[in-house]
């Protein structure tokens, strides 16, 4: 008995072991930067508790900015960080607990989220969860079907924008930033303007219910009206843009510094916390609330900037 209880004791005392990740796409910088923080333990900002371990490529030949980077990504990923570099989903799941689904095209997000939900890891899917609210809503199901967690969020929601000026008496928001498009993603917000929109979002809380969009080659301004009566704005600028925000509170109108602060860190723990604790940060209804905010302002801009409910 005292050895038993010597034994759970010395157990209590270790570490425990790194949750090991997966990496699927190796088309976007996020995959060596996450890397790096989450890898690396001399670097300032690392974060223990996971580790990337294994990476498999994907890519999209029809995507230039995939096409031209996944190669040299995979390459920086094995030659700097020893992460092994595997042929197919089944194989990276197999040898990891959790996933990072990072292919920075959209529209494969659902096959590929299907054989990681199949397989039972719970994974964090970047941005744009999916080309389409028919397919974000998908994976939703499978994964709720299969009693995997997951999530999908922007950087910006834990950047200094939205940590200083989220209030519970915000009376309406305006935020700006980024929206260049990818001809391939029928929800044209979602390849970079996910980020304004998901900022939008993080300030007001869900209950959007109306969406109204002005295009022009050079900008969107996206206007939605909440079932409380408030009124957000998103504007997406092209090719780019700062991003930013103006809060209106019942005394004060507040608006966000010239270059707010942003960084993958924040935003990093919340994901290693959500693997280590199977709790999901913000809540799967809410992504897909955004993802149907985009899916009326498209059916708005199609229909020449008519005002469309979200469905």
């Amino acid at each position: 008995m005292r050895i038993l209880l010597f034994t759970a004791a010395l157990a209590a005392l270790l570490p425990a072991a790194d949750i090991r990740l997966g990496i699927i796409g190796t088309d976007t910088s996020h995959v060596t930067a996450f890397t790096r923080i989450l890898n690396d333990p001399a670097h300032p900002e690392h974060i223990p508790g996971t580790r990337v371990v294994a990476a498999y490529k994907g890519g999209s030949p029809d995507v230039e900015s995939s096409r031209t980077r996944v190669d040299n990504f995979a390459k920086q990923l094995q030659e700097k960080w020893n992460i092994e570099l595997v042929p197919d989903i089944a194989t990276l799941c197999s040898k990891v607990d959790a996933v990072l689904l990072e292919s920075v095209d959209g529209r494969k997000h659902l096959e590929q989220a299907r054989q990681v939900i199949a397989a039972g890891k719970p994974m964090f899917i970047d941005k744009p969860m999916a080309s389409t609210l028919d397919d974000a809503r998908e994976i939703a199901r499978l994964a709720k079907q299969a009693g995997v967690k997951w999530f999908s969020t922007s950087s910006l929601r834990y950047g200094e924008i939205a940590t200083t000026m989220k209030s519970p008496d915000l009376t309406g928001a305006i935020t700006w930033g980024p929206g260049p498009m990818e001809e391939h993603h029928y929800l044209d917000l979602s390849w970079y303007a996910i980020h304004p929109v998901e900022l939008l979002f993080t300030l007001m809380g869900p209950g959007c219910v109306e969406v109204t969009r002005t295009y022009t080659p050079d900008s969107d301004i996206v206007t939605c009206r909440w079932k409380d009566g408030r009124i957000g704005t998103v504007r997406a600028t092209r090719p780019y843009g700062d991003y930013g925000a103006v809060v209106f509170r019942p005394k004060a109108v507040v608006q966000s510094p010239p270059k707010a602060r942003s960084s993958y860190t924040p935003m990093l723990k919340e994901i290693v916390k959500f693997f280590q604790t199977g709790v999901v940060p913000v809540p799967n209804e809410e992504t897909l609330e955004i993802f149907a905010f985009m899916d009326a302002a498209q059916r708005s801009r199609e229909s020449g900037g008519k005002p469309m409910p979200l469905r």
